[in-house]
């Protein structure tokens, strides 16, 4: 019974990449990629001038955590585009192995909100130690909402994908994205 997946409520592709993690949802068919967080990513930096004990959650924190709902039952597949890669969690009580070619799967179940931190338990190269994981635990209600934000943002960020676009609006969308 514990390593059956067959009556899960959701399922998650976790794909390792040197050195960031990629999220599936599979039934709402949305993903996006979740790299260490910003404000880590400066301050580990030689000469930044940024100070690691400054910054919060020091490089266990990322951009974008994987969220997902509270009481349900969660199969998560994972595998890897490049090298080995082990998403671990141990809040969440497990760790699976990423290996490119192969795809292993878990469940889990989280019955309390919050944030559970992680990070790549396989030496997976130089930035390994900069691959950390964040699930982002809510109730049925808000993950439903937050789906539906993902959806739209993600409709509206390949709308503009099959037209051909002027010079003018390249740089103004660049501007935008770079600043």
């Amino acid at each position: 019974k514990m390593e059956s997946t067959g009556d899960a409520d959701m399922t998650i592709k976790i794909t390792g990449h040197q050195w960031k993690w990629h999220y599936e949802y599979v039934d709402p068919g949305f993903g996006f990629f979740s790299v260490l967080a910003t404000d880590s990513n400066e301050a580990r930096a030689r000469g930044s001038g940024k100070n690691p004990y400054e910054v919060e959650n020091y490089l266990l924190n990322v951009d974008q955590p994987l969220v997902l709902p509270v009481g349900k039952k969660i199969r998560f597949l994972s595998t890897a585009n490049d090298v080995i890669h082990a998403w671990w969690v141990p809040a969440i009580g497990f760790k699976r192995d990423a290996v490119p070619g192969y795809i292993n799967e878990t469940w889990a179940r989280i019955d309390e909100p919050g944030v559970y931190r992680g990070q790549c338990a396989e030496l997976c190269g130089k930035d390994h130690g900069f691959m950390p994981i964040v699930v982002k635990a809510v109730p049925e209600d808000e993950y439903y909402t937050w789906v539906e934000e993902m959806v739209v943002a993600q409709v509206d960020a390949s709308a503009g994908a099959d037209r051909e676009w002027s010079r003018e609006e390249l740089m103004t969308k660049g501007e935008q994205v770079y600043g």
